[in-house]
């Protein structure tokens, strides 16, 4: 059967490197290519700030246990923990998007620039500003201090 236009045929005939090299594995290959750049671009819009419910059920729960952790190790570390912890998350979910937008889009990879970077840290410090204001309400705290918040709460009912 011809090959249609601007599509070569998928033949593997033939052994070794000719079948590595035909042009079935090298569909093969960019599919391949774009379903872990697929993925990499969905954990990273998980981890990203992009939309508020991400924030809210991904991001926030993991700096928070993160922070819940090692503050059971030192408690005055809270603060500085969930900070650091929600920023690592969202600059990583920013960087996996990059990354995995590019695998979708390109044959090749191509490095993370500095200005991707300062971009994604200053949306980050956007949203950690947020936190921290949470933090000073005491809207958000150590894990001992909601627990007894909330057993002070189910007392007084």
């Amino acid at each position: 059967m011809p090959a249609r236009e601007g599509k070569p045929e998928c033949k593997s005939g033939g052994r070794g490197r000719a079948l590595l090299d035909s042009p079935c594995m090298g569909r093969l290959r960019m599919t391949k290519r774009r379903m872990s750049g697929g993925t990499l671009a969905f954990i990273g819009y998980m981890l990203s700030p992009l939309s508020w419910w991400n924030d809210l059920f991904v991001n926030w729960p993991l700096a928070l246990a993160c922070a819940w952790v090692i503050s059971c190790f030192y408690k005055p570390a809270f603060t500085a923990s969930l900070i650091l912890s929600y920023w690592l998350s969202n600059v990583l979910g920013f960087v996996l998007m990059q990354k995995g937008g590019a695998k979708i889009l390109t044959e090749e990879d191509h490095p993370y620039s500095r200005k991707c970077l300062c971009r994604d840290l200053a949306i980050s410090l956007l949203y950690t500003l947020v936190i921290l204001v949470l933090v000073k309400m005491g809207v958000i705290g150590p894990i001992q201090d909601t627990i007894q918040k909330i057993q002070h709460y189910v007392h007084q009912s």
